[in-house]
């Protein structure tokens, strides 16, 4: 069963969870100052917040989710992915945000997306990426995700990493940890070639 915008917001993505697993851990390490951000599968913008609104850009394919995110968060943009193309201009964004969307892609449909991500950053530009990862000794958390996770597409460290690396980007592992002790979460960096 899928969650209604506002039942998500409420227990699945509250604001001290994007602070403490999304703010502390990409904020510690990056500074977004007058930078601009395209977070790809931005949901109902629980992390739009963390930018400057002038700055961020927030893309979704679901319009409910949209729609709450613009209610939610005046003053920021949020559009409806359509046809798997950005409606940004080429070389425009500095940081491309992916936070737990790739899961939910089909693998098939991932290399579309790469070039679109070629096409829109700056020279210099960054991909962040913070996903639900199997990890090779945690079997119970493994389970755990594959039963209870909606994404079909949850892959291993090397499975995402790979992805990227296969598409002429250079990634590298920022850290691996455990979200709220039951989803292995994995997070990268990505820089085109």
């Amino acid at each position: 069963m899928e969650l209604s915008p506002q039942l998500y917001h409420l227990f699945v993505r509250p604001r001290w969870v994007t602070k403490m697993y999304v703010s502390n851990i990409i904020g510690s390490r990056f500074d977004f100052n007058n930078k601009n951000v395209l977070d790809f599968g931005s949901g109902i913008g629980s992390s739009s917040w963390l930018f400057n609104p002038e700055n961020y850009v927030g893309i979704e394919p679901d319009t409910k989710r949209v729609a709450y995110a613009r209610r939610l968060y005046p003053g920021y943009q949020f559009h409806v992915l359509e046809k798997n193309r950005l409606p940004v201009a080429d070389q425009s964004v500095d940081y491309i945000l992916i936070i737990a969307v790739l899961h939910h892609i089909p693998l098939k449909e991932l290399p579309a997306y790469l070039e679109e991500f070629h096409r829109i950053l700056n020279p210099g530009g960054k991909i962040l990426v913070m996903e639900p990862c199997f990890f090779q000794h945690s079997r119970f958390n493994n389970l755990f995700m594959s039963f209870f996770d909606k994404g079909k597409y949850i892959q291993s460290e090397d499975g995402y990493l790979n992805v990227f690396g296969n598409h002429r980007y250079q990634v590298e592992k920022l850290k691996q940890f455990k979200k709220m002790f039951l989803y292995n979460e994995l997070f990268f960096s990505a820089v085109p070639k």
